[in-house]
């Protein structure tokens, strides 16, 4: 099986996640006992057998998926470890087998003329207490398009937005309903600062894969970024939900989200632990941390962290607008102004 790479390197751009859908190609699949009866003409099959890590025959039943430029095109369950497809058209397809006890297997085939191709699945143990089993895989690329998204992410890394956007759009060419595509190109217009454009594509992306905590966490910041607060709220909490640990960007925005949505005790309780995942590396938090704190009636641990901010970030550009609001907090008699120690 293949590496998904282009999945490791969408994690570098933003540890960032609703029913699958998928353009459903018709195809025939057919049972061993129905072989001879139904003829594939100039068709090409798979014949698919699933194998052990010691080569024999998995008896209990798996469920196999075909897919084509990563959509999928047919799905069935196997008869005595075999399952048969008749697929329309030639060229690069995934196998994707899924069976109780076992780790999901994908396999990229390709099939150059109208033949049966013969392909063995070997499907390893799953040993893993914690892992749940029988959770379907996502949607897989085939060849062309994950070559075409990889370069697009290693471009992306690179800052070369445009070159990016050649690759991610050929990607999105060979697969158009594909979500992790979406969800690159949606990265891209957030790059751009095309906040609208991006929105659109990642609410695609997380309708069609609803179980990806980075795609809802960068919906939620498109949304911050257009002051579509409100909005912003529900992806952002799904992303959550969904990976308790989707980085301090995703609790940084939710805080923002509910602080502008006036739902102060919210904020302030996802502001501490916009800090607390931040370890002190991302400024802007405290900025925020400050503003749901004074929100709070807390005026002088709002002073008190925009004291710090100060000190500790001589050379940020908000520190004006920091000074500022220490002093607003002082000409408001929220808090008294500090004087130096006499020697």
């Amino acid at each position: 099986m293949k590496q998904r790479l282009w999945l490791k390197l969408a994690r570098v751009i933003l540890t960032l996640v609703a029913g699958l859908f998928f353009c459903v190609v018709s195809a025939t699949c057919q049972d061993s006992s129905e072989e001879g009866t139904i003829s594939r003409g100039s068709r090409a099959e798979l014949a698919i057998t699933v194998l052990d890590a010691n080569g024999q025959i998995i008896t209990s039943t798996a469920t196999v998926k075909v897919y084509s430029n990563g959509i999928l095109t047919d799905q069935s369950s196997t008869s005595g470890g075999r399952a048969f497809f008749v697929v329309r058209g030639l060229g690069e397809f995934t196998v994707a087998v899924e069976a109780s006890g076992y780790k999901t297997v994908q396999k990229d085939v390709t099939v150059s003329s109208a033949i049966r191709a013969q392909i063995d699945i070997i499907l390893p143990r799953d040993t893993s207490a914690n892992e749940t089993v029988g959770v379907p895989a996502g949607p897989v690329l085939a060849p062309k398009a994950k070559e075409e998204l990889v370069k697009g992410l290693q471009a992306l890394r690179e800052n070369k937005l445009d070159e990016a956007q050649k690759h991610i759009g050929a990607a999105l060419k060979l697969a158009p309903s594909n979500p992790e595509v979406l969800y690159v190109q949606g990265i891209l217009y957030m790059k751009g600062s095309n906040w609208a454009k991006a929105q659109s594509v990642l609410e695609t992306s997380s309708q069609l894969d609803p179980n990806q905590a980075r795609i809802f966490s960068a919906l939620g910041m498109a949304y911050c970024n257009q002051k579509k607060y409100k909005q912003a709220i529900p992806p952002l909490e799904k992303a959550l939900q969904l990976d308790a640990k989707s980085g301090w960007e995703t609790t940084w925005s939710l805080a923002k989200a509910y602080y502008y949505d006036q739902q102060y005790d919210q904020a302030l309780k996802m502001a501490e632990q916009a800090r607390a995942d931040a370890h002190g590396a991302a400024p802007q938090v405290d900025l925020l941390y400050a503003q749901c704190l004074a929100a709070a009636g807390r005026y002088d641990d709002a002073a008190e962290v925009l004291r710090t901010f100060l000190k500790n970030n001589p050379g940020n550009p908000d520190t004006a607008m920091a000074q500022r609001w220490l002093d607003g907090l002082a000409a408001n008699g929220k808090i008294h102004t500090q004087t130096n120690p006499t020697p």
